[in-house]
């Protein structure tokens, strides 16, 4: 269904173009291969990946943290009494709730991942937009498409590829001028090992004392002139 919408999608996308494109001259270029050409891009993608490491190193060494409660309490219960057990299961579900705060606070929806590769990427992005809007208006383009966008392209003749005016445009042209993005290399971060936005992870790992803690719990090509 939604292969279709995209179909459908594309084809008015054309039908709406095609009177102006008649008028006007288009093209297209591949942003992805130009911010993998970016060696500000690229360095911005190496401190996220790190940033993202040891926030969830952080968050790893405060399971573990919690493991050891929980552990301890199992083996101390015994000896324990009422609001001695009370209070040593209030500790671990402290724990385990804070843990998950600041999971979210990291990796959540707006989270410091998320704002901190706005702030690290953003100016490089804009740079680009700007480089590829002053080619079309070098080359009165009235349209520009995006390679590496969402829209599907299922065949681009490479007389309408400007992506290399672009990279001129930023200095950074080579002899090896429009080949092939490496797809997925520059996109984005590499996934932390807690997914963002999850708030059932800890638990896995570290499972919180109930009423009856003692109970069993799964543990866890060409260019144009």
């Amino acid at each position: 269904m939604n292969k279709l919408l995209t179909w459908m999608l594309a084809a008015l996308l054309l039908c709406a173009v095609a009177p102006v494109a008649q008028a006007q001259k288009f093209g297209y270029v591949d942003s992805e291969f130009i911010m993998g050409k970016m060696p500000a891009y690229t360095q911005a993608q190496q401190e996220l990946n790190t940033l993202s490491a040891n926030w969830q190193k952080d968050i790893e060494s405060q399971k573990k943290d919690l493991d050891k409660l929980y552990r301890n309490y199992q083996a101390e219960e015994v000896v324990l009494t009422e609001p001695m057990k009370k209070k040593r299961q209030d500790e671990i579900l402290k724990k385990e709730q804070d843990i998950k705060a600041y999971q979210n606070k990291i990796f959540g929806f707006e989270g410091q991942l998320f704002k901190k590769r706005q702030e690290l990427t953003k100016p490089v992005q804009d740079q680009v937009f700007e480089a590829i809007e002053k080619v079309a208006k070098k080359k009165q383009l009235g349209i520009v498409f995006d390679k590496s966008g969402d829209l599907t392209m299922l065949y681009t003749n490479p007389v309408h590829d400007y992506t290399e005016f672009v990279l001129e445009e930023l200095g950074l042209a080579s002899p090896e001028r429009n080949q092939p993005a490496q797809k997925g290399a520059v996109k984005s971060v590499s996934t932390p090992q807690t997914p963002a936005g999850s708030t059932d992870a800890v638990a896995e790992d570290a499972p919180a004392p109930t009423k009856t803690p003692t109970r069993t719990t799964t543990r866890p090509a060409t260019r144009k002139n």
